[in-house]
């Protein structure tokens, strides 16, 4: 009776100080989202060496900082921070046994079920500053490895409380919370991957399906758990941000009834430009979250055609950011050329020169180079010779890039005005002599301005622009012009003519016609983005 009592006070007194842990991190983080960013540090730093959560939300915190700051030493100092939480997990992790057994499974304490579900997430955050920290193929296997137990660990996790539902603690919400977001987080950013990469993951033994991975993520933003604001950020960030990134828009009727009023203010560029500014007055602590706003006030005022404030932006996130200082010095070299050659150039800097420097500002993560800077690159190009052929929009054919004309696609006089941009290009263009370059850039201005006429619901016009394909330099043209083309044949209805000319776009023969019927059939556009990026040379 006296070890039954024992037992009992043990189990209880480890439940109140789990409870008390989670509730506490609860606090911290909530202090955190309210802008207080050293209050949050200060409340979980003290517990960081002795409670698992402590140890993982500080560490969570601290590379946060590290990614938006983007500094090596930052860096180094998470990971390492980032390594001592997950020994403080492994401390209250079952020593022997795998989830995957139930006679071991069943033996374990609440304990160490939530002590599994951090040591996973650790893991996962250890490999992705891995992948940031070093270039080389040794550190991208050792993140690779990290990734994959932190997967393993998840997968046995969500089968063992599945099958195990009389099994729940007092505490039980936050650990389902903890592997809804690790399992919907796997399944979601894998389904973005391209089809051929996704099905070798898939061989190795990852799951890729988005549906899953976003109804998890739904479950545990819609409990009050530790990470439902995780959940729910992951989310946001997906509808608003990543669909319109790769060109899936598709959103679910209730994320655009429950975010009506916000999703209203973004599309009109003048709120959307005041709501931004109101996210740079709200703290002073990080600056690195300014740089998110700059971006997006940058490309606001993009849409407008106020090229002289996009280049302030961009300016400001050269000097400031080392998030991809290609891009950023693109930009400011783009937004240059877009003005009269005639008129003033802000301090006095020259786009010519700004291009010659993007190269020289290449970076590697993973291992490899971003798309969008191996594009930026590629462009700048021009620009080594003695005396360059300008580039003719280049600020519009990087907000192609970046999906731009879709995202105006709902105003018409933004669109408007970018149409007359092309058009004055356009003109400029045939009034030039010919050169080497001649043919290219006109492909490119009869591009967008196809996407433009679509936006107007001129798809003749549409149609007859995307229909020209003879380039020398820029190839990428040649899919995306097909893309485009079989974008339109969907919207008017020619479902089997998409279907042809997608395949062809992809320039790959294997791809079954019955995966693009899908992909089709479940109102998902096909990602702008994969076919750009891998057709550059």
């Amino acid at each position: 009776l006296i070890h039954l009592c024992a037992w009992f006070e043990a189990v209880f007194s480890t439940q109140t100080s789990l409870r008390t842990c989670l509730e506490d991190c609860m606090e911290a983080l909530d202090l955190f989202l309210n802008n207080h960013f050293n209050e949050s540090l200060d409340k979980l730093q003290p517990r960081s060496k002795e409670s698992m959560y402590h140890a993982l939300i500080y560490a969570t915190v601290l590379e946060m900082q590290a990614m938006m700051t983007f500094q090596h030493e930052d860096l180094v100092s998470a990971g390492n921070t980032m390594k001592s939480a997950q020994e403080v997990c492994q401390r209250f992790r079952k020593r022997s046994g795998s989830l995957a057994s139930r006679a071991a499974g069943d033996e374990l304490t609440e304990e160490e079920l939530h002590a599994e579900a951090c040591y996973a997430e650790c893991l996962l955050q250890r490999a992705a500053l891995t992948f940031l920290q070093d270039e080389n193929m040794v550190s991208f296997i050792k993140g690779g490895i990290k990734v994959r137990n932190s997967y393993l660990i998840y997968k046995e996790l969500h089968s063992f409380i599945r099958s195990h539902s009389s099994f729940k603690g007092p505490n039980h919400k936050h650990l389902e919370g903890g592997v809804a977001f690790g399992i919907g987080a796997f399944n979601l950013t894998l389904s973005l991957f391209p089809p051929r990469i996704l099905k070798v993951l898939e061989f190795a033994g990852f799951s890729g399906d988005k549906e899953y991975g976003l109804s998890q993520l739904y479950e545990g933003a819609t409990s009050h758990n530790l990470r439902s604001m995780l959940c729910a950020l992951l989310l946001l960030c997906y509808y608003t941000f990543l669909c319109f990134i790769l060109g899936n828009s598709h959103t679910p009727s209730l994320v655009l009834n429950s975010n009506h009023a916000l999703l209203k203010k973004e599309l009109v560029c003048v709120q959307a430009v005041a709501l931004f500014e109101d996210g740079c007055k709200a703290q002073q602590a990080w600056k690195q979250f300014h740089h998110m706003c700059y971006w997006e006030l940058m490309w606001c005022f993009t849409f407008k055609r106020h090229w002289k404030m996009a280049y302030f932006y961009a300016d400001l996130l050269s000097q400031e950011s080392r998030w991809s200082k290609v891009m950023y010095v693109y930009m400011k070299a783009a937004y240059l050329s877009m003005l009269p050659e005639g008129e003033a150039r802000p301090f006095g800097e020259d786009e010519v020169e700004l291009f010659r420097q993007v190269p020289t500002f290449k970076q590697k993560i993973a291992g490899k180079s971003p798309p969008t800077e191996k594009f930026a690159i590629r462009k700048a190009r021009r620009y080594r010779a003695s005396n360059p052929v300008r580039l003719p929009v280049p600020v519009l054919e990087m907000m192609y890039m970046w999906n731009g004309f879709s995202m105006i696609s709902k105003r018409p006089e933004l669109t408007e005005g970018i149409l007359e941009t092309l058009l004055e290009a356009e003109r400029t263009l045939q009034a030039a002599p010919d050169n080497e370059y001649t043919l290219d850039d006109s492909c490119l201005i009869l591009l967008l301005k196809g996407l433009c006429l679509k936006n107007q619901g001129r798809m003749q016009a549409a149609e007859e622009c995307f229909n020209k394909k003879k380039l020398k330099f820029d190839h990428y043209l040649v899919p995306n012009s097909l893309l485009e083309l079989g974008l339109l044949y969907v919207d008017t209805g020619r479902r089997e003519q998409a279907i042809k000319l997608l395949q062809k776009a992809n320039g790959n023969s294997q791809v079954c016609s019955s995966t693009v019927r899908k992909t089709l059939s479940q109102g998902w556009q096909p990602q702008r983005y994969v076919f750009t990026t891998f057709r550059l040379h």
